[in-house]
């Protein structure tokens, strides 16, 4: 049962996180093209692979910490689903570069994070 709470607490930080910083990123950067989305996976890609290194490589911690980390709190901030949807927005009105742009750029950046977390996390 506390496995639940964790994950769900975390989970509750996550998602109000990223409806924060999605609404800022909005404000800031305009709706044409979603920033908030981008960011968030980006930044989730990131904290995974550090956290899942740090943890198993550098310094043994309670398993359930990845409950809470990764299934609770990166589970709900990041934003694949919104990322799947604005894409075939995109598709569907025929906005191909906008399309485009948004696929490469979260796949590109957030591996890309994921593999700077994972070499931040040995590294350190």
């Amino acid at each position: 049962m506390k496995d639940f709470l964790a994950i769900s607490v975390a989970a509750i930080v996550g998602a109000n996180l990223r409806y924060l910083l999605s609404r800022f990123a909005a404000r800031e950067l305009g709706s044409v093209f979603p920033y908030g989305t981008l960011f968030i996976n980006m930044v989730g890609s990131f904290i995974v692979g550090f956290f899942v290194i740090w943890t198993t490589e550098r310094m043994l911690v309670d398993p359930r910490w990845r409950l809470l980390v990764v299934v609770g709190f990166c589970g709900s901030f990041t934003t694949f689903s919104s990322y799947a949807f604005e894409s075939m927005a995109y598709f569907e009105t025929g906005q191909w570069g906008l399309m485009l742009a948004n696929i490469f750029s979260n796949n590109l950046l957030c591996l890309g994070a994921a593999l700077a977390g994972m070499a931040l996390a040995r590294a350190w």
